[in-house]
């Protein structure tokens, strides 16, 4: 349980290590496991300039032949079984008290409201803290459904979130958004919730994760997914999010800071359906921004440099993230982080 002292720190305070789950055949990325690999080893590469990199997969070789070449020390493999590699979402989402003593939450993951398969997802964090790869206080909340995507929060108790996903009957239907509310409180720290009612990806399967739409930055910052084309079919739903934002307040009574990220060029998959491509998908690490990209130079500049903006001083890195987004996700939703003291090396 956490104590009345914890909070949800931010993603931009110091992290200790990242956690990657590693594509394996008996996921969706059967088809394309060469070249998701490949976009894996990137992101492991990125991340590990930054912080220690844990892997998990049922079998390792693949993973240490990929990896072999990384420093030995900020790399450690465990061996733990996975329905898919979408670790934001399964991963333990981790408090901190004031002397830093981490506390690990283990939520139930339901496959985004029963979509999908997530037996073996569900069950990762009590693997980790039995192989000694988790340290912290455990904190067992698997009676309510809660995906780290799902949540952003500024690291001074306030968590923005969406309607859509939170209020989802698949996932916590039988709560309100004020008991909702009250177990982000009692779990997590959060003195203030805010809520988005508008925004939404096509080809999203999570319900209008925060992840895909708006997140917090420093010096109280919101970057956002905008849309400038009225013929998009996502302008009217990204517009009416751009003011519920520009709506907002600071917990000092002030507006935010808004940055918009641009939108990616329609990315469709095989059958012609369109994929949720979003900039706003990073990933801080110890003063780096993982910028997700998507081969589109115009756009993929234009939403780094923006990224220097709202993250001054920041060294961003775009990873290509067109493996990733075939299967709905981008560079966020496939990475958890933990802070300091979290991880046993």
């Amino acid at each position: 349980m956490t104590t009345k002292n914890d909070r949800l720190p931010a993603e931009w305070e110091p992290q200790q290590a990242v956690l990657l789950a590693w594509p394996h055949a008996a996921t969706d990325w059967a088809d394309m496991l060469p070249e998701v690999r490949e976009c894996y080893t990137h992101i492991a590469t990125a991340a590990a300039r930054h912080a220690h990199v844990v892997v998990a997969a049922p079998d390792l070789d693949t993973a240490r032949e990929a990896l072999a070449a990384l420093p030995a020390d900020k790399i450690h493999f465990v061996r733990v079984d996975t329905n898919d590699t979408w670790t934001r979402d399964y991963g333990a989402i981790t408090t901190v008290d004031a002397e830093g003593t981490p506390t690990l939450h283990d939520y139930c993951f339901n496959g985004w409201g029963l979509k999908f398969a997530a037996d073996r997802d569900n069950l990762v964090t009590r693997a980790l803290i039995r192989a000694g790869v988790l340290s912290g206080r455990y904190d067992n909340r698997l009676g309510f459904v809660l995906e780290g995507g799902s949540i952003d929060t500024d690291g001074q108790g306030t968590i923005l979130t969406t309607s859509a996903c939170l209020l989802s009957p698949n996932r916590n239907g039988d709560l309100t958004r004020a008991q909702i509310e009250e177990e982000l409180r009692r779990s997590l720290g959060a003195r203030r919730v805010l809520w988005l009612d508008y925004g939404a990806l096509a080809g999203d399967d999570t319900d209008s994760h925060i992840d895909t739409l708006a997140r917090f930055a420093p010096a109280d910052t919101i970057v956002y997914t905008g849309c400038s084309d009225p013929a998009d079919e996502h302008f009217d739903q990204l517009r009416a999010m751009a003011t519920q934002l520009a709506e907002m307040r600071t917990a000092d009574g002030n507006p935010y800071n808004l940055v918009e990220l641009p939108l990616p060029d329609a990315i469709y998959d095989d059958e012609g359906e369109r994929l949720p491509a979003t900039y706003a998908n990073f990933l801080p690490l110890n003063g780096a921004i993982l910028m997700p990209v998507y081969g589109q130079p115009q756009k993929d500049r234009l939403a780094c440099d923006t990224m220097r903006v709202a993250f001054d001083g920041f060294d961003i890195v775009p990873v290509d993230c067109r493996a990733l987004i075939r299967q709905h996700g981008s560079l966020h939703c496939a990475t958890m982080q933990f802070p300091l003291k979290a991880i046993i090396l």
